[in-house]
């Protein structure tokens, strides 16, 4: 699998070109917009990774260029700002990392871009509903689109996910997340943190409430 990174730090592309390349693909390395927009003229990638910044222009810039192809894109942000996040998907961004990041995240979010390409459904990953959650990374996504969620959120939807269809009693949870946090979550705090995961997962997955049980999710 080619995959164009366009970086103008030489620390960082010289450490990514090495991942990249012990995990089996084929890195090629730009260091300004001019040059990656000049190499996807005659070039085909199967996934680009794009710095948000560059000296003669920015990610976008680029990501225009690859739009002809359809090429799947992840950004590389230092600033974690809400906008630009949404820029970066309203330009055609699969995924984005925000620097500084964890080589293992990053190659594992590589992994899943190139796998959803294919129409594949990535390995390791738990779905529920319309929801994927990413174990490694500590992220959930909807389609391309990823959802946050605070520690508590994403245990919870964790749990629902490793019972899918299943009844769990509000003890059981309770005790799950005493197990994962080791943090006391009263009764009615789990009733608060419910809602707040209904409200944030939307129509992506199904938390049904099975009255005087506990909660059933799908």
């Amino acid at each position: 699998m080619k995959i164009l990174l366009v970086e103008d730090d030489t620390m960082i592309a010289s450490g990514l070109m090495y991942a990249l390349e012990q995990e089996g693909y084929e890195p090629f390395h730009c260091m300004t917009a001019s040059d990656a927009v000049h190499r996807i003229k005659t070039e085909l990638y199967d996934l680009a990774i794009l710095d948000m910044q560059l000296p003669d222009g920015t990610g976008f810039d680029v990501s225009r260029a690859l739009k002809e192809n359809s090429t799947p894109i992840i950004f590389l942000t230092v600033v974690d700002d809400e906008s630009k996040i949404v820029s970066a998907f309203e330009n055609g961004a699969a995924d984005y990392v925000t620097k500084p990041f964890r080589l293992r995240e990053l190659l594992a979010r590589v992994k899943r871009t190139l796998q959803a390409a294919k129409g594949e459904n990535p390995t390791g990953f738990l779905k529920i509903g319309n929801a994927e959650i990413d174990p490694i990374a500590g992220k959930v996504y909807v389609g391309s689109s990823p959802v946050e969620l605070t520690a508590l959120e994403y245990r919870l939807l964790l749990i629902f996910a490793n019972n899918k269809g299943n009844l769990l009693t509000r003890t059981q949870i309770l005790d799950s997340i005493w197990d994962q946090g080791s943090n006391f979550v009263e009764d009615n705090t789990l009733t608060v943190y419910i809602k707040r995961l209904r409200e944030k997962m939307g129509s992506a997955v199904t938390i049904e409430t099975v009255r005087g049980l506990g909660y059933r999710a799908d």
